[in-house]
Parts: C-alpha cells; sequence; structure tokens
C-alpha cells in the first residue's frame, strides 16, 4: 500500500478507513422545515471531548468511526485524540493513551484498534477535519446521503490551521466507564396515550435488546410486544431521542439521522445527555428506560 503523504498542507490521509468511518460535527441544526435531518455526532459528550483535548473550537469536526480498526497518514505536525469506544491507539507503533492528547509527528501512522466495549470511536485531529461545509455542517446524512460519504482509502482530509487552536490536554482525563448496558432517562409523551398502561409500565421496566439492524436513523430495540393504537397517526415531526412505536410494538429510538417527520406515535424523548450512550450499544446489549414528567 502507498503510504506517501497526501498534497503539501496539513492534512490526514485514508489508509484504512475501516467499517463505516464518516465526518460529524454538532450537526445541521434549524433545517427540519426543508426536510433535513439534524446528523451531527450521535455521541456529542465524546466529540465535544475530543475537540476539547486537541485545543479545538467545540464545533468543530471530528471522525466518528464504527468499530474498528482503521489506519491514518498524517502530513505535518499535529495532534490526535480518541475518545468513545474502548479503541487501542498507537503512533508509528507506540501504544497511546486514549481520552488524552497525543503528538503526531510528520509523516506518522496512526492506528485505532477495535473497541473493546462500546460502538463509536470519536477521534479528533488538531485544527478539525475541515472539509466542504454542506447546508451549514460536515456531518454525513446517511438517510439524505447529504455531505462527505464515509471514508475510503487514499482520501485526504485537510486539517484547520493548528495555531487557531488552543493548548492541547496531554494528560487523560477521567471519563464514565462504557458497559453492556445502560439506563436512559426519557420525558413521556408527547403520545404515550397510545399505549396501554401495561405497555408503558412494560417499556419503563423491561430490558430492551439491541437488534443487529440499528444504525444512525434508529436504535431497534427487541423486547415485548408494545400494546398500541391499530391506527396510524398522520405524520408528525420527529427529533433524534424520540421513541417510537411501529405496528409491530417493537420501540425505536430515533438517531441523529432520522427522519423528519413520522407516523409512529411517540411515547417518550431520550433526554439529550443520554442520547449518547445508547448511541454506544453494540447489539445484543441492554437499555432500560426511566422516566420524568414534563
Amino acid at each position: 500500500m502507498n503510504r506517501e503523504a497526501g498534497p503539501p498542507g496539513s492534512s490526514i490521509t485514508v489508509l484504512v478507513p475501516g467499517p463505516f468511518t464518516i465526518i460529524v460535527d454538532d450537526g445541521r441544526r434549524g433545517r427540519g422545515h426543508q426536510g433535513v435531518a439534524r446528523s451531527g455526532a450521535i455521541d456529542q459528550k465524546s466529540r465535544a471531548l475530543a475537540n476539547r483535548l486537541v485545543g479545538n473550537d467545540p464545533g468543530a469536526a471530528v471522525l466518528e468511526m464504527l468499530l474498528g480498526p482503521a489506519e491514518f497518514l498524517s502530513g505535518e505536525d499535529t495532534f490526535v485524540a480518541v475518545t468513545g469506544a474502548r479503541s487501542g491507539l498507537s503512533i508509528n507503533g507506540a501504544a497511546c493513551g486514549l481520552d488524552a492528547a497525543c503528538r503526531v509527528p510528520p509523516g506518522s501512522l496512526v492506528r485505532i484498534g477495535s473497541p473493546t466495549v462500546g460502538l463509536r470511536t470519536y477521534v479528533a485531529f488538531r485544527g478539525g477535519v475541515a472539509t466542504e461545509v454542506v447546508l451549514g455542517s460536515r456531518s454525513y446524512d446517511t438517510l439524505g446521503k447529504i455531505g462527505r460519504p464515509p471514508l475510503q482509502a487514499g482520501d485526504v482530509l485537510p486539517l484547520g490551521p493548528s495555531d487557531a487552536a488552543g493548548t492541547p490536554w496531554l494528560e487523560p482525563v477521567p471519563v464514565a466507564p462504557l458497559a453492556t448496558g445502560v439506563t436512559a432517562t426519557i420525558t413521556l409523551g408527547p403520545r404515550e396515550d397510545w399505549i396501554s398502561a401495561a405497555s408503558l409500565a412494560q417499556l419503563l421496566s423491561e430490558p430492551w435488546i439491541v437488534r443487529s439492524d440499528s444504525d444512525r436513523t434508529g436504535i431497534r430495540l427487541a423486547g415485548p410486544a408494545l400494546e398500541r393504537r391499530e391506527t396510524e397517526l398522520a405524520s408528525e415531526a420527529m427529533i433524534p431521542g424520540a421513541i417510537q412505536v411501529p405496528a409491530n410494538g417493537q420501540p425505536i429510538v430515533l438517531g441523529p439521522d432520522c427522519g423528519t417527520t413520522g407516523g409512529y406515535p411517540v411515547v417518550g424523548v431520550v433526554v439529550a445527555d443520554d442520547l449518547g450512550k445508547i448511541g454506544q450499544m453494540r447489539p445484543g446489549d441492554t437499555i432500560r428506560f426511566t422516566a420524568k414528567r414534563r
């Protein structure tokens, strides 16, 4: 494989992209009326932390990796930070810790392994990934196919100016450990009356298993079929974190690439801080819900 650096200037060359690696930032907010999904990182806390560690602006674009491994070749001298799923990081074969900034000399091989726990790894380079902005964001929308598509070997990613970034944080910061199960808080409504009282109790008491057909549009769950009205609603506005109950009674937690409208009743909405936790659950992992009233 050709491992020569990309064009002159600050850049990263993709050698091994991993199974599904995309560029994400804070997303395309305020475009739902145009039918454009919010998109952006599903685990915004991990994305924000990765940016802080290398001194980037909070809104800078990073890479979101689904599992791994992946390899990149640095152009100029830079820093990298890896957060989210517990993936190994090495620079030219030397191990480097997670949740801290690591220096990357020019022409270095950056390798990120497959995670031992968690699903999505976030990779920030100093200066941020500076690809084209489309409709106000650099994020890729998997449903609308908006933005730069998933990375491929040979792609060259420009980085923003490193002299505009702040001081990198070289010591690991403490983060909450990931696990194979999570409890997420939801706000009930607006359509919780579309399922029976017994089914609402099941939603809040049963462990729900993440299905293998989950993706960034929705995390699909398996468990007892919730009893709901047989009719359908007229389409209503949808947001990430909404819990839809389709006719089969198996809940779907909408992700950042979800459609902006939908006809399945929404019985609750996952609070923003917990949607990232759900986004780190692998197929077979469990999710429990606890409710709060509006």
